[in-house]
C-alpha cells in the first residue's frame, strides 16, 4: 500500500507528540545506542559509502563514520544544556518585577534533504540533533547514494523509537522539497546547490516555513609569506582534492604571497604529481594505495570538465596534474589539477567547481588576498596559513565566511561542537554545535510578575492625566539630562507606583 507524504508526516506528528513527552534521559538512552552500532558496522558502512560515492575507504571512515559517532556522544552529553531554561537579565530596574526566561520547544516534524557528496555524515548529525531535541524526522537522501541512505536508515530503525517517528523516503530530488513543504513539515533542512536552495525558499515563502540551507562554496585559502609551506601544501591538497574535490567547504582559490609563490607552487606541484588517483574499489577489494577516488556521477564529471576547459580556453594554464585520471574519458576518474594564470571572470574564480581543481594566485599582501577572497557570492569556509596566529585571527575576522580555519581547512565539519554554515549565497542558518542544535528548536519567552499583591500594571486602564504624567516621569528618569531634573522625575513616580495595587 502506497503511503503519501502527507500520511507520513501525519504519522510522524503523532509519534512526535509521544516522543517529546519523554525525558531527556530517556531520549538519550535510545539515541546513544548509535555509538556501538557505528562501531560494530563502521567498516561495512565505510565500504558502502566508498563504493557508491567514489571516495576512498580512508575518507569514508575519517570524514563520515568517525565524525558521526563523535557527534552522537557530543550531543547526548551537552544537548540538555542547549535546551535548558535560561533566565533573561532584566533591562531596567523600573520593571524589575518582570522576570523573563527563555525556553525551547521542538518544532514538531523536521524535513531533511541531504546531498550525495557526504551522504552519511551530513544527514546523520542532523537526524541525531532533531530527535534529541524532541522532533520527528522525514529524511530524503540523494538519488545517487541510495545504498548509503539505506544503511543510515537502518541505524536509526535499530533504535527503540516510537513507531513513525523516523521516516526514510526515496523519491526524486525535484519532488522532495515541494512534497515536504506542501505536506506540512514544520522546518526544512537542505544541503545542496544554491540554485535549488533559492527554489525551496520560494516554495516555503507562502507558509513562512523556516529553512536551514547549507549551499555552495568557492572557498579561499590565504598563504602568507611566514607560513609553513610544506604544511600548507599538504593541508590544501587534502582539503581541495579529497573526495575528488566534491566538498562544498573544500579549498578552491589559493592566494599566495608573491615572495613565496614560486616555492609554494613547486611544493604543491610535487605533492599533486605524487597523488595516487583511481578507483576506491576494484571488484570486492578496496584499493588501499588510492589517495583520491573518482567522481560520483558522470554528470558531475562533465560539468567540472566543462568548467576547466572554459578556463583553459580563456588562458589559464595547468601547472600540475596527478599522473592518473582522465578528464575526457568515459570513466568517473578525473585528474587532480592545479591551475595558474587565472582571471577573475573564469569559472575557477567565480563559480563553485565541485571537483579536484584548485587555482593558485600570487598576491602582494594581506589586503589584496582578503579583497580577492571576499570577491565571491559565496562565503562558506576559508583558511589562513601563517606562523603568526594573532595576525591569522585578524585576517580571519575580515573574511566573509561562516567558518575560517588557521593552518587547516575543511576539517571543521568533523568537529561536532563547531557551527557549520556560510555567508551570502552559501546559505542560511547553521548546523552542528550549539547553534545547530538550537536550529532544531523554537525559542519561547516566559515572563512572570513577582510583585506581591499587585493588581495591575502601571499602564492598564482606566487612563487619566495622572497616568500619562506618571509614564512621562518614567521616561524622564531614563533619559532626561541633569541630576535635578532626574530627582524631580523620581519624586513624581513615588505616588504613581502605588497604582500597582489599585483595584479600580
Amino acid at each position: 500500500m502506497h503511503i503519501t507524504m502527507q500520511e507520513k508526516i501525519n504519522a510522524a506528528r503523532s509519534a512526535q507528540q509521544v516522543w517529546a513527552k519523554q525525558s531527556w534521559k530517556d531520549r538519550v538512552r535510545s539515541i546513544k545506542l548509535l555509538v556501538p552500532y557505528l562501531a560494530e558496522h563502521g567498516e561495512e558502512i565505510a565500504a558502502i559509502i566508498s563504493r557508491e560515492n567514489g571516495k576512498t575507504m580512508v575518507d569514508a571512515l575519517a570524514t563520515e563514520v568517525v565524525p558521526a559517532a563523535l557527534g552522537v556522544r557530543y550531543y547526548c552529553r551537552l544537548g540538555k544544556k542547549f535546551m535548558h531554561l535560561r533566565p533573561i537579565k532584566g533591562g531596567s530596574v523600573l520593571l524589575a518585577n518582570k522576570r523573563s526566561s527563555l525556553v525551547y520547544q521542538p518544532y514538531g516534524v523536521v524535513g531533511i534533504i541531504s546531498p550525495w557528496n557526504y551522504p552519511f555524515a551530513i544527514p546523520f548529525s542532523e537526524v541525531v540533533m532533531a530527535l534529541l531535541a524532541g522532533n520527528a524526522v522525514i529524511l530524503k537522501v540523494a538519488s545517487n547514494t541510495l545504498q548509503v541512505g539505506r544503511v543510515l536508515a537502518a541505524a536509526f530503525e535499530s533504535l527503540p523509537l516510537p513507531e513513525g517517528l523516523f521516516h526514510y523516503i526515496e523519491i526524486p530530488g525535484k519532488e522532495a522539497g515541494p512534497a515536504m513543504i506542501s505536506g506540512g513539515v514544520d522546518k526544512l533542512f537542505f544541503t545542496g546547490s544554491t540554485a535549488v536552495g533559492r527554489e525551496l525558499m520560494a516554495l516555503a515563502a507562502p507558509r513562512l516555513l523556516p529553512l536551514v540551507l547549507e549551499l555552495g562554496g568557492a572557498d579561499a585559502a590565504i598563504i602568507r609569506a611566514d607560513a609553513d609551506l610544506e604544511r600548507a601544501a599538504a593541508g590544501l591538497v587534502w582539503a581541495g582534492l579529497a573526495n575528488a574535490g566534491q566538498s562544498c567547504g573544500g579549498a578552491q582559490r589559493l592566494f599566495v604571497h608573491q615572495s613565496v609563490y614560486d616555492e609554494f607552487l613547486a611544493i604543491l606541484t610535487r605533492r599533486v604529481q605524487t597523488l595516487r588517483v583511481g578507483l576506491s574499489f576494484i571488484g570486492d577489494e578496496p584499493q588501499w594505495d588510492c589517495d583520491m577516488g573518482c567522481m560520483t556521477s558522470r554528470q558531475q564529471k562533465e560539468e567540472v570538465r566543462r568548467q576547466v576547459q572554459t578556463c583553459l580556453d580563456a588562458g589559464a594554464r595547468i601547472a600540475a596534474r596527478s599522473p592518473s585520471g582522465d578528464m575526457d574519458g568515459p570513466g568517473l576518474d578525473f585528474p587532480a589539477l592545479i591551475l595558474t594564470d587565472v582571471k577573475p571572470d573564469m569559472p575557477i574564480m567565480g563559480e563553485e567547481v565541485f571537483g579536484p581543481v584548485m587555482a593558485v594566485v600570487p598576491v602582494s599582501g594581506d589586503d589584496e588576498a582578503i579583497a580577492l577572497a571576499n570577491d565571491s557570492i559565496y562565503g562558506l569556509t576559508g583558511s589562513v596559513w601563517t606562523s603568526d596566529i594573532k595576525r591569522g585571527y585578524v585576517i580571519a575576522q575580515r573574511l566573509r565566511a561562516g567558518v575560517v580555519m588557521i593552518n587547516d581547512h575543511l576539517m571543521s565539519h568533523g568537529l561536532a561542537e563547531t557551527p557549520w554554515g556560510g555567508f551570502g549565497a552559501s546559505g542560511l542558518g547553521r548546523t552542528h554545535g550549539e547553534a545547530g542544535f538550537r536550529e532544531m528548536l523554537q525559542s519561547q519567552v516566559i515572563i512572570k510578575d513577582i510583585l506581591p499583591g499587585a493588581k495591575k500594571n502601571l499602564w492598564w486602564h482606566p487612563y487619566s492625566r495622572q497616568v500619562f504624567e506618571g509614564l512621562l516621569a518614567i521616561l524622564h528618569v531614563v533619559g532626561v539630562r541633569g541630576m535635578v531634573k532626574k530627582m524631580k522625575a523620581l519624586m513624581g513616580l513615588t505616588g504613581f507606583f502605588f497604582r500597582y495595587w489599585d483595584r479600580s
